[in-house]
């Protein structure tokens, strides 16, 4: 990675420091604003759905201006948004809380999909999954340093300080963009070399079919971005079960144990990223290695909920943090090699999935919590993405049996190739 790009990740883990401290902040802040759980519970949703209908647009807009217009814009709404909260934090009506709550649920998945989508352009096609391996690193030190430090800021300078703190940190990323000026899109639109000519003909040829894909998109994308909306909604499972948890299991000091696990799911982050960036040279993974990741995170978080030892507790969070980040750091690589007036599409897909799935999950995890234990709920959630992991692997596998050439009838000319001249060996992008 070049000095400006690593530049601008230390902007963006600034700027995701201060979203998660205003995460915890916010929720707070919500809380004494509208006196009840259900008012938090309605902000929450409204953060939410903005986010929703941003991942709807996002690729379009994407298509209208540069992505780094749009990162930018996105920085400072969100920056002024928090500086207003900041101002008018003692006596904050109803309603301008819930329109900085619509500015950062938006503003966040316009950066979101702006980001992902240009990192190709930025780093090259080769350097995308250690571009991205930067990124979830820098993201998974942000939360736990933001979940960490939002109670002693709070108690320090008041919630007008956490917001301002966040505030800035728009700030440092917006004036990022604007001095180191990356290059955020691509002059063509050509299907990336390492995806395989066969594949760039085989997505061409599927453009607006039925099953081929909506809107022009291949199936097996689409069932990657539904997998991973199913992935955020078990995910939404296990962040409202956690605290219940941590107060039964250490009620001397449950935010003790909760950081406790958030640190060392953050150190399976960046194993993740070490380990991948050596294991394939920087080459991106494909759609059987995120199938994999995923039953193999749900397995992890769900072991974390059956009560083991600390020591054990400690090595399953590392697990699930290392297999958390392999997902991350794949599927966002293999949705990257579309090409690039396709991938803005995909990543507001993938935003709208995400987003639903979370809200979704969130308040059904919530009302199950309240009949069934912990780990009945993070079990049944969990499952539901292991089965939709199973159901995209043997997807690709069956695609990749069904598209293999049969050798010529006669003699050894043309073994091991279609007949287009492309090879029927392991391709660069396992199960593309």
């Amino acid at each position: 990675m070049d000095r400006r790009f690593r530049l601008l990740v230390s902007a963006t883990a600034v700027s995701a420091y201060g979203n998660y401290l205003n995460l915890i902040a916010l929720s707070l802040f919500s809380y004494e604003v509208t006196g009840t759980a259900f008012g938090v519970g309605a902000l929450m949703a409204t953060r939410l759905g903005s986010g929703f209908l941003a991942g709807l647009v996002a690729g379009a807009l994407s298509a209208r201006v540069t992505r780094r217009t749009v990162m930018i814009c996105a920085d400072v709404a969100q920056g002024i948004a928090m500086g207003v909260l900041a101002l008018s934090a003692p006596r904050t009506p109803l309603w301008l809380l819930a329109c900085a709550v619509v500015v950062l649920g938006a503003g966040n998945t316009f950066f979101s999909v702006a980001l992902r989508s240009a990192v190709p352009v930025m780093v090259g096609q080769e350097a995308r999954a250690r571009a991205n391996g930067l990124l979830v690193t820098a993201r998974s030190s942000a939360t736990v340093l933001g979940f960490a430090s939002a109670a002693p800021v709070v108690a320090f300078g008041g919630y007008a300080l956490a917001f301002t703190v966040n505030g800035v940190s728009f700030a440092v990323s917006a004036v990022a963009l604007l001095a180191l000026r990356p290059r955020t899109d691509g002059e063509r639109d050509d299907v990336p070399a390492e995806a395989g000519s066969r594949e760039g003909a085989a997505s061409r040829s599927r453009t607006g079919s039925g099953w081929g894909g909506v809107a022009g998109l291949p199936a097996v994308l689409l069932g990657m971005i539904l997998l991973r909306g199913v992935d955020a909604l078990a995910s939404a499972s296990h962040n409202v079960a956690l605290p219940v948890v941590a107060h039964d299991t250490a009620p001397s000091g449950p935010a003790v144990f909760m950081t406790q696990f958030w640190v060392a799911w953050a150190v399976g982050t960046v194993l993740a990223h070490q380990v991948l960036k050596r294991g394939k040279g920087g080459t991106a993974w494909g759609e059987r290695a995120f199938a994999v990741g995923t039953c193999a995170m749900s397995l992890s978080f769900v072991a974390a909920f059956t009560g083991p030892p600390a020591w054990v507790l400690v090595a399953v969070a590392v697990s699930a943090g290392f297999a958390d980040g392999c997902t991350e750091i794949v599927y966002t690589s293999r949705l990257q090699a579309a090409p690039d007036r396709q991938r803005s599409r995909l990543f507001g897909l993938s935003a709208t999935a995400e987003q639903s799935g979370f809200a979704l999950g969130t308040v059904a995890a919530a009302a199950a919590l309240e009949a069934s234990p912990a780990l009945a709920v993070v079990g049944a959630f969990h499952g539901a993405a292991v089965c939709g992991a199973l159901v995209l692997l043997l997807f690709t596998v069956g695609r990749r049996r069904i598209g293999r050439p049969k050798p010529p009838l006669g003699g050894r000319q043309g073994e091991g190739k279609d007949t287009h001249g492309t090879r029927t060996g392991r391709s660069s992008l396992p199960g593309a």
